[in-house]
């Protein structure tokens, strides 16, 4: 059989098909390219739940979030843990973000319509299995807090993978590792035993992205950007926006030998 996502579940598919218009907004969003909303379970089955901020160009190719080097990243977190299937990824904004309004646009988390429909989604997509939450980053920071039905579970609140502080980022992403390892519990396959973050954040701290949390027919080297980390010159993404065209334009490069 061939592993591949095959979509949420028909509640949270019709929640998805409300998410407010951020059209209001949309000088701050990369708005044409429209929503990405999850990666990973659904189904209330998941024992971690992954809040990150906003999707990025290789998330849009995939239709899933966190699949970039960042999701990478937040792969290899989650490997760390033992866990390799147990776990619901979102993001506070369902729309890309411009970095450059990332501090203007976090008041729009409060926002009634878009806070109503994101703590919705937050609870309909977590149920008695979950053991801990997540946030990685600013306004995945604010949008946990904001939401009036968190389970009384652990936060644990750690800089975003793509932090430009990465001493901070290793030493917070280490401890809360060993901490979640007294949390969480493994999956059947997972090894939470694994190496934890050393001084440097290396290739062998990356995952690529399982099949299962992608939607059938993508290329196999979706989600794994390795090839790129070793190229040169080296490139982290696959996906990258031109700065010719910076709103309506994506470039998906392959890798020349698979």
């Amino acid at each position: 059989m061939v592993d591949f996502d095959g979509g949420p579940p028909a509640v949270v598919a019709r929640h998805f098909a409300k998410v407010p218009s951020y059209a209001e907004h949309r000088e701050m969003f990369w708005h044409d390219w429209g929503p990405i909303f999850y990666r990973g379970r659904l189904n209330r089955s998941a024992r971690l739940l992954g809040i990150a901020s906003d999707p990025g160009p290789t998330e849009r190719i995939a239709g899933r979030t966190l699949v970039g080097d960042a999701g990478q990243r937040v792969q290899g977190f989650l490997t760390k843990l033992g866990l390799t299937s147990s776990y619901s990824l979102v993001n506070a904004f369902a729309y890309a973000l411009l970095p450059s309004h990332a501090q203007s646009a976090t008041p729009l988390l409060s926002e009634p319509e878009q806070l109503e429909w994101r703590n919705t989604l937050l609870d309909l997509i977590t149920g008695p299995s979950l053991q801990a939450i997540v946030a990685f980053g600013g306004q995945a920071r604010a949008a946990v807090r904001l939401w009036d039905g968190q389970p009384d579970v652990p936060v644990f609140e750690v800089p975003h993978p793509s932090s430009r502080s990465p001493k901070v980022l290793l030493d917070s992403w280490r401890a809360a590792v060993t901490e979640l390892r007294t949390v969480v519990t493994p999956d059947p396959d997972g090894d939470a035993t694994v190496p934890n973050y050393g001084p440097k954040f290396l290739e062998t701290d990356y995952a690529r992205i399982p099949a299962r949390d992608l939607p059938f027919g993508v290329p196999p080297w979706l989600g794994d950007d390795a090839w790129g980390r070793t190229d040169r010159p080296k490139h982290n993404n696959s996906v990258e926006r031109p700065a010719t065209d910076l709103r309506n334009t994506l470039v998906w490069r392959a890798p020349k030998h698979v």
